[in-house]
């Protein structure tokens, strides 16, 4: 009995070898066919971004003569024709209006965002749900059906042709995207150090500042990157508000620069439009980190 077990046991571990070589070699062609797979994913929603920046060095003709992103010449006169544009302004001041639009638009959006979620993530009040539930509705309103009912308001403040109309509705947490977001990931977080904080003698805006904020960092940095991506791609609005060209963002100077001749310069357009997209980019590389953490942490993610 214990020679035929001797006999068996050298065949049972080449069977077991053989099985686990097996399970290796499947595992690799596996993980090969998902990074060719994703290779093949990436390439093709890539592949415009990159034609647009091979695009920015040709010429016209070369533009609409091949399919192909390199340029035979690399050629970035586009970009300085680009930049000084038709008008009397150049792009550096399209860009400092976008930057004035942008950045007091996040601050008061942040601002109201968080107290709003602050809110309703932390305090029980008469008609929390009611509210809440309203709010999230309100995010599948088309924004098209407020166009007119708000034009009409500015209108009666004098508010057209300024930045207001496009900024002070965020200080009313306007952007209900955001406090949803701001929500599910309070919700997330332990009550301990809030209860702790209280019996130290915290009152609920001490208790907002100096713990609530601090643990809010990753969805907030997520906040500051939507609001500056949406805010430097909006077109509507200022198309709406606006009407002094001096005052223009750069969603607005573009498609000015494309409307300005009867003959469209595209070389010049698609490189200004190539650094239309470097602060958007800078901005999201910036915070890559917290914002995955956000994405993780509030349960939007995918």
């Amino acid at each position: 009995m214990s020679s035929s077990l001797d006999a068996l046991d050298p065949a049972a571990l080449q069977l077991g070898r053989l099985e686990a070589a097996r399970t290796r070699r499947k595992a690799h062609l596996q993980l090969a066919l998902r990074y060719l797979i994703l290779g093949a994913v990436s390439v093709l929603m890539l592949y415009p971004i990159v034609w647009l920046v091979g695009a920015s060095f040709k010429s016209n003709a070369e533009i609409f003569g091949s399919a192909g992103f390199w340029p035979s010449s690399w050629n970035v006169e586009s970009y300085v024709k680009g930049w000084k544009t038709s008008t009397e302004y150049t792009f550096a001041t399209y860009f400092l209006n976008s930057f004035l639009i942008a950045i007091p638009r996040i601050v008061v959006t942040v601002v109201s965002c968080v107290l709003v979620a602050y809110a309703f993530a932390r305090f029980e009040f008469w008609g929390r749900k009611t509210l809440f539930s309203i709010m999230v509705a309100t995010m599948m309103l088309p924004h098209v059906i407020l166009r007119i009912p708000q034009y009409l308001m500015f209108r009666e403040f004098g508010w057209l042709d300024s930045y207001l109309p496009i900024i002070v509705p965020s200080a009313f947490a306007t952007d209900t995207f955001f406090v949803f977001m701001l929500v599910q990931f309070l919700r997330g977080i332990p009550r301990d150090m809030e209860e702790a904080a209280v019996i130290d003698g915290c009152n609920p805006l001490q208790l907002l500042w100096h713990v609530v904020v601090p643990m809010l960092k990753p969805a907030i940095v997520s906040v500051i990157v939507f609001q500056f991506i949406w805010t430097m791609n909006d077109f509507m609005s200022p198309l709406i508000y606006l009407s002094t060209v001096a005052k223009y963002p750069v969603s607005l100077a573009l498609k000015m620069s494309i409307g300005a001749t009867e003959e469209v310069e595209w070389a010049s357009a698609i490189a200004i439009s190539v650094v239309a997209l470097l602060p958007s980019v800078a901005v999201f590389f910036a915070a890559q980190r917290h914002f995955i953490d956000s994405a993780a942490s509030s349960g939007i993610k995918g």
